[in-house]
């Protein structure tokens, strides 16, 4: 089974703290690594966590706050420093255009790649990224601005051929790749092996799903059902229900709610407000409506 991992590089929220760095997520598939967001430090964070710059290939960010961008102008400078020559992807709103643009002819006259920048749309359920093995799609979530979830899923695995009927039906190389994609093997003599005979089910498909920012939204659900692991901003306790509503943010609870009718496997809370200096309260605050949710933290790896 290959990687499929994310890190936390930062699960706090706009204001500064001592205790979080704001957003960021490493997520690596299938051997190539994306980045989730780009919050104020995020390359040190990379760096402080042994992430391989050079191994990055592509970016999404979700929305156009301050503490989901503001990180950008520096990585991308430090990696014209280290010599990339590959292009680099950014897919966000088409806002990004003007807003980076400008600062990257500004100090980034020079670079030695080329910076992409592929427009999201802003609603809907979109494929925006897939090769052979995965697919990366984008969905509208529910702030102040516009903003997007992602979706990062496997694509259907192959059957598993048993290694004993490959010598005792004498099966060629050639015909191994079609088995496993579900054909049957004819024998030279004209006889029909039934698949399910030759192998084993597959490995089951693995997903992953980022929603922050975002206030309390169940049109999401559809999006995420199922998915191993949840990502969902939990930005207060329920004690600030009114300042979640206003913000539009969600508190713990109810990305637990999210999480339970969504049917995930793990929720993970994150996207913490700078006034909390412990966050027991909003752990059990989502553990008590679903109990498989854990906090966020920088340098977090979560296996999928």
């Amino acid at each position: 089974m290959t990687k499929f991992e994310v890190k936390i590089l930062g699960c706090g929220s706009a204001l500064p703290t001592t205790m979080h760095m704001p957003s960021s997520q490493l997520v690596e598939m299938n051997g190539k690594l994306f980045m989730i967001d780009c919050g104020e430090g995020t390359q040190l964070q990379m760096r402080k966590l042994g992430a391989r710059m050079s191994k990055l290939h592509s970016i999404f960010i979700s929305h156009l706050h301050g503490d989901h961008v503001f990180g950008l102008p520096g990585l991308i400078s430090t990696l014209g420093l280290l010599g990339r020559t590959a292009d680099l992807t950014i897919y966000a709103h088409i806002e990004m255009e003007t807003l980076l643009r400008p600062i990257l002819n500004f100090f980034c006259k020079n670079l030695s790649y080329n910076v992409n920048i592929v427009p999201i749309t802003k609603s809907g359920f979109n494929l925006i990224y897939e090769n052979k093995s995965i697919s990366i799609s984008s969905f509208p979530l529910k702030h102040r601005i516009a903003t997007t979830g992602f979706l990062f899923k496997e694509k259907e695995n192959m059957r598993h051929i048993k290694r004993e009927m490959i010598d005792f039906y004498n099966i060629p190389i050639r015909e191994i790749n079609n088995i496993k994609l579900g054909a049957d093997f004819v024998t030279p003599e004209g006889d029909v092996i039934d698949n399910l005979h030759l192998t084993t089910p597959p490995n089951p498909s693995r997903s992953y799903a980022y929603c922050s920012d975002t206030a309390y939204d169940k049109s999401i659900v559809p999006h995420i059902k199922g998915v191993d692991v949840l990502y969902h901003e939990a930005t207060f306790a329920e004690s600030e229900l009114n300042r979640a509503e206003k913000t539009a943010h969600s508190t713990a609870r109810q990305a637990a709610e999210i999480a339970k009718m969504a049917e995930v496997e793990k929720l993970v809370v994150g996207h913490f407000s700078s006034r909390y200096t412990e966050l027991e309260t909003l752990l059990h605050e989502a553990q008590a409506v679903f109990p498989k949710t854990e906090l966020a933290f920088e340098g977090k790896v979560i296996a999928l």
